[in-house]
């Protein structure tokens, strides 16, 4: 079925607590993707969800898996599991606050390239939900630190992302192990043959929810693009942050030497700002990123590869230092802007022929319309080419 809009939450008959959660959060109306999946799972059904990132699949599964919750139980009661340990971290986050006013919920998030002695003395004090990936969640049952025997829900949250990965055998493992599953959800941003052959083993008679193809692939963002000298890049971000009054940017790069370059220059230029690049410590990237979620670190920079996973509603603007090698990424970097029914906006810095040439290319095949930009004599942003 498709859904195209969402509903109240006072129409579904929330606990007291969810809603006074939801509202402190101040969010009264679902998503289309919410709209459609918190009942059937509320009912115990297996669903499998085509939704791409930012459409609110967090809460979709997370309202009804902590309303099926008996608190009074210490055994895991609903698995999640994520392609990469930010997405499995933010996932918990947003957990953690549905559960605002359920102080008897507990939760454990379980990920690689973090000490497994910390990991076991969590789950020592008897969660009710693991958020995990496939990999470290393997390893933990191979270790007897969790037990999955009374699990009622399931989870695989980026489906298609987390085969893609090579976790198919983790996951059928771990599926297999998990005899009492009353439901499983598959949210995925495409159906895949994989997803799909997971579907076919481990699902009965799912309901199928699709958020309708134009509301995922137009969201509303005003692109442009900016012809400046290599030179002029980072006075031209710092300006336009401050001339648009801009709280939280995501400036992305195509190396990790230049997101390192980059924020010593904007450092210079006077501006709040920090980085995450697969070269820096896994706690330190997370300092970083909850600190940016938190809405306390205005600037943020990354590499594409290092951005996966970071699900923030409310970037007020998208910068492309570089055009991206590949045209998905363009995609994917414009997409973190424009969300929760805001107007986004995304700047492409471009300096050179060839990056002008890859931008034209990116937008004819991702169908994109990009308006060109420049700075007038005062040094304001102004629509429309630069007459020379």
């Amino acid at each position: 079925m498709e859904y195209t809009q969402g509903v109240r939450f006072d129409t579904l008959g929330l606990l007291p607590e969810m809603e006074r959660a939801l509202e402190k959060k101040g969010i009264t109306e679902s998503t289309p993707i919410q709209a459609g999946c918190i009942q059937p799972m509320r009912e115990w059904k297996d669903v499998i969800a085509k939704a791409p990132t930012g459409t609110g699949k967090t809460f979709a599964f997370g309202i009804p898996i902590i309303e099926h919750i008996d608190a009074e139980r210490e055994e895991v009661q609903a698995v999640i599991m994520a392609p990469t340990r930010e997405l499995a971290m933010q996932i918990t986050d947003e957990l953690r606050d549905l559960c605002a006013f359920l102080p008897g919920i507990r939760m454990v998030c379980l990920y690689g390239g973090a000490p497994i002695g910390k990991q076991i003395d969590q789950l020592k004090k008897k969660p009710q939900i693991v958020v995990a990936t496939p990999g470290r969640l393997s390893d933990h049952m191979k270790r007897r630190t969790v037990k999955l025997d009374h699990v009622d829900t399931v989870i695989l949250d980026e489906a298609d992302r987390m085969l893609d990965m090579g976790f198919v055998h983790d996951v059928t493992r771990i599926m297999d192990k998990i005899p009492s599953r009353k439901n499983l959800g598959m949210f995925s941003a495409t159906i895949s043959r994989e997803v799909l052959d997971i579907s076919w083993m481990y699902q009965r008679d799912p309901e199928e929810i699709t958020v309708r193809a134009e509301e995922e692939n137009k969201p509303d963002i005003l692109q442009y693009r900016i012809d400046v000298d290599q030179n002029d890049k980072v006075a031209a971000i710092a300006r336009i942050i401050r001339q648009g009054e801009l709280e939280r940017v995501i400036v992305f790069c195509n190396t990790k030497g230049m997101v390192e370059r980059l924020k010593k220059y904007l450092e210079m230029e006077g501006l709040d700002v920090d980085c995450i690049h697969g070269d820096i410590p896994q706690k330190k990237r997370e300092q970083v990123m909850a600190r940016f979620r938190r809405g306390e670190l205005p600037v943020f920079i990354a590499t594409d590869v290092a951005a996966r996973g970071i699900d923030v509603d409310d970037v007020d603007a998208v910068f492309n230092y570089d055009v991206p090698q590949e045209n998905e990424y363009y995609v994917h970097r414009i997409g973190r802007t424009g969300r929760a029914k805001r107007r986004g906006i995304a700047f492409t810095l471009v300096a050179d022929y060839p990056s002008r040439m890859k931008l034209d290319e990116i937008a004819k095949v991702t169908d994109s319309t990009l308006l060109t930009a420049h700075f007038d004599e005062e040094g304001k942003l102004v629509e429309g080419e630069l007459s020379r």
